[in-house]
């Protein structure tokens, strides 16, 4: 939770907050998070906002948010949005806002607060420039309501973590005025060949988070029909993408373009691997790869890398060990890896030098930024290992949390194989959608 906008609860008038609690009450000193839906339309209104405010209202309560609802814009003032963690445009249209309220709404967000559009927030205040960064991308036009396929191009995020691959659900689908893939994270995707009316040149961005000068920001273009709020997969995206939102689970949201999969998740992407030692990893249905046994590692035999961005997502479900393994030569012994590479851990419970987000043995994450980027064991995590010449660099959930330079020659990073550990039995450790980028090697 922040600490940065939310004040102590104050009274607020009857006619700001429409509507009560549904569901199981939770009081305001007990939620973790405080959120204001906003629902005013001065264009177009959907007939599903109810639906809308209440399906909000009911993951609320499960997840200990309270939220209030609201349709007068006289709630942006500086003082009143200090009490919330996130603002969530429920399918808005036009300019809901006059000029000092956008003022106290910008200043939330640079201040740190968090902004979720759902479906028409897109469809709104096409005249600020600031709300259009916040959103993303602005609504152009949209075909009939009509079965789409979605496709998941991050399974991190806590907002589409729970889905396939590929969706397949009824919606209007919007075309936008702009592609917002260069400035956002894109989560989800359009298949344009899944239905009739797509008029972005099949790259359809549909779903996407970013942070914005100083605030975060997701925005999902579903939720124009009344069924999608009794839908429990749709539920459970709005509800991943305001935990987010609130800071309440971390993900990369950081623009991510220019990968190639190592490993997509398909039993043929594995063709370029090979395991090492003992033990060995479990390709799910789900496209995850879970380690059993060891102690082993798999490793990605067909190339060797010099400068390169490595990305991937990992989870435990408790108490569990493994590690990334880079820089290291080919070899069929885990334990060359071992000696000439450097690990990456994942452990949350070693000492410094050995515990998550370690160089392991030879430099400790920073742990203030690691805990709190960190999401907790049976959510999904995302390291970026950059490595250039000998630095190495890592993100996790986009946070920077280590930066360390390699000085011994046996173990240079300018060239080598990276890899995944299986450390034993006792440790259940997944892994999927592992991804790179090379980059350009620079000289001495």
């Amino acid at each position: 939770m922040r600490s940065t906008v939310r004040v102590p609860t104050v009274v607020v008038g009857a006619a700001l907050l429409l509507g009560c609690m549904s569901g199981p009450a939770v009081s305001s000193a007990e939620a973790e998070e405080r959120v204001l839906v906003f629902s005013k339309t001065a264009g177009f209104r959907h007939d599903s906002i109810p639906e809308g405010v209440a399906a909000v209202r009911e993951l609320g309560a499960t997840a200990g948010i309270t939220v209030d609802a609201t349709e007068d814009a006289g709630a942006f003032t500086h003082e009143n949005l200090r009490r919330y963690d996130a603002v969530v445009f429920l399918s808005t249209t036009g300019d809901v806002l006059d000029g000092a309220q956008q003022r106290a709404f910008e200043r939330y967000v640079r201040h740190g607060g968090g902004f979720m559009g759902v479906h028409a927030a897109a469809d709104t205040e096409y005249d600020w420039a600031f709300y259009g960064g916040l959103v993303g991308a602005y609504f152009q036009s949209h075909p009939a309501i009509q079965p789409a396929t979605v496709d998941i191009e991050d399974h991190a995020h806590a907002a589409t973590s729970h889905l396939p691959t590929a969706w397949n659900r009824t919606d209007e689908w919007y075309n936008y005025r702009s592609n917002p893939r260069e400035r956002v994270h894109v989560l989800a995707s359009l298949d344009e060949s899944s239905y009739t009316g797509g008029t972005m040149n099949g790259d359809h961005p549909i779903a996407w988070c970013h942070t914005h000068q100083g605030g975060r920001a997701f925005y999902t273009g579903g939720g124009h029909t009344k069924e999608s709020y009794a839908d429990p997969a749709f539920r459970q995206h709005l509800l991943g993408g305001l935990r987010w939102t609130t800071g309440a689970a971390q993900a990369d949201c950081r623009p991510e373009n220019g990968y190639r999969p190592l490993f997509d998740g398909t039993a043929s992407s594995l063709s370029g691997w090979q395991q090492a030692g003992p033990g060995s990893f479990v390709l799910g249905t789900d496209g995850t790869l879970t380690t059993t046994g060891g102690l082993g590692m798999l490793w990605y035999a067909d190339q060797g890398f010099d400068a390169y961005s490595l990305k991937l997502d990992w989870k435990v479900d408790g108490d569990d060990n493994s590690g990334v393994f880079v820089g290291f030569p080919p070899s069929d012994d885990p334990w060359s890896a071992v000696n000439n590479g450097y690990e990456i851990q994942i452990d949350a419970t070693d000492v410094p030098e050995k515990t998550t987000g370690s160089v392991y043995g030879f430099r400790s994450a920073d742990l203030a930024r690691r805990d709190r980027a960190l999401n907790p064991p049976g959510e999904w995590n995302t390291y970026e290992i950059r490595v250039e010449g000998e630095r190495l660099r890592l993100w996790l959930n986009g946070v920077k949390i280590n930066d360390f330079t390699n000085t011994d020659p046996a173990r240079s990073l300018r060239e080598g194989h990276v890899g995944i550990q299986n450390h034993g039995s006792d440790d259940q450790v997944s892994f999927r959608d592992i991804r790179i980028k090379e980059l350009p090697v620079k000289g001495d």
